[in-house]
């Protein structure tokens, strides 16, 4: 059982992977992913406080809206783009008032923020608690039910991404999975004995940090359908190559999903691009294929939910 770090240790570990990721990544990406500018922070803070004082729902009506899913797969831009609209309240999985150490605080605690606020919308990122998405579904209830949204990416692209924001850590942690320990890291939360027994029969030593990030990607996303979320009305599976591609239609999806009226500027940050040029990564035979047909099944759960979606 890997021990916690002492609150000393983790914020001296913090301010270095920070310290590597503003001399890899240049410090304005650095502010701009993980919201460390302080004006802008300052200055939408202001907004939202304003708008509170005119428009203000009353307490205990705030509906939660889970952003849930995966590290590395676009996250950050669904957050960015409904944080601009001043009724969402947001509680990014970096918020202590929400989330120690990236994991949420007591569902009391959370039921209390929810309780308190006086936006239609609490948005909150609980990546490493997906698996928790159908209980949270249930304990997070107000006035209103709460929503979950799924944010997924190419396997490729978020396996590229990943190994470029943290190295090899879904290597070393899946292989620690593989010897039959770590399973009490948030990592392991919610596996199933499928995936437990894949990790384990794969032969790691031909298996590098790229293979291993899009296997991460595999087991995680496979929870979508293992937790029965599948067909649920209360998730919405979104699509960050979909949102690249063509972000107004992506948000819209979004937008009819919560009851919520499109505006232009929930994509303001968004310059839709075509699909990346980038090379295809060579990915472990049997990794691959499992990210392919769990892509493939993705796809077409995402397809059949926008059919039937109003939208605004």
């Amino acid at each position: 059982m890997p021990a916690r770090e002492s609150p000393m240790r983790y914020v001296v570990g913090r301010i270095r992977r920070h310290l590597h990721w503003a001399r890899t990544q240049g410090l304005r990406r650095l502010l701009e992913e993980d919201d460390l500018d302080p004006i802008r922070r300052a200055s939408r803070k202001v907004a939202k406080w304003r708008w509170r004082r005119a428009h203000g729902s009353a307490p205990g009506t705030a509906m939660a809206v889970l952003l849930v899913g995966l590290q590395r797969s676009g996250t950050n831009m669904v957050v960015r783009g409904l944080e601009r609209a001043p009724e969402f309240e947001v509680y990014n999985e970096n918020h202590s008032a929400a989330f120690d150490r990236f994991q949420l605080r007591p569902v009391g605690h959370i039921r209390g923020l929810l309780e308190a606020s006086r936006h239609p919308y609490v948005l909150l990122k609980p990546l490493c608690d997906t698996h928790r998405a159908p209980e949270l579904l249930e304990a997070l209830r107000t006035r209103s039910d709460p929503r979950a949204l799924w944010v997924y990416r190419s396997a490729e692209g978020r396996a590229r991404s990943a190994v470029a924001k943290f190295g090899d850590q879904n290597l070393r942690v899946l292989r620690e999975l593989a010897q039959g320990r770590g399973r009490d890291r948030w990592q392991a939360q919610g596996l199933s004995s499928d995936s437990l027994a894949l990790i384990g029969r794969l032969d790691w030593s031909g298996v590098d940090a790229v293979s291993a990030a899009a296997l991460f990607w595999y087991v995680r996303n496979r929870l979508y359908f293992e937790l029965g979320l599948e067909g649920r009305p209360d998730v919405l599976l979104v699509s960050y190559d979909a949102m690249v591609a063509d972000p107004a239609a992506e948000m819209r999806q979004i937008c009819g999903f919560l009851d919520f009226p499109y505006h232009p500027r929930l994509v303001a940050g968004i310059t839709a691009r075509p699909p990346a040029s980038t090379p295809t990564v060579a990915l472990q035979p049997q990794i691959a294929a499992c990210c392919a047909e769990l892509a493939a099944e993705l796809e077409a759960a995402r397809r059949a939910q926008a059919a039937t979606t109003t939208l605004p």
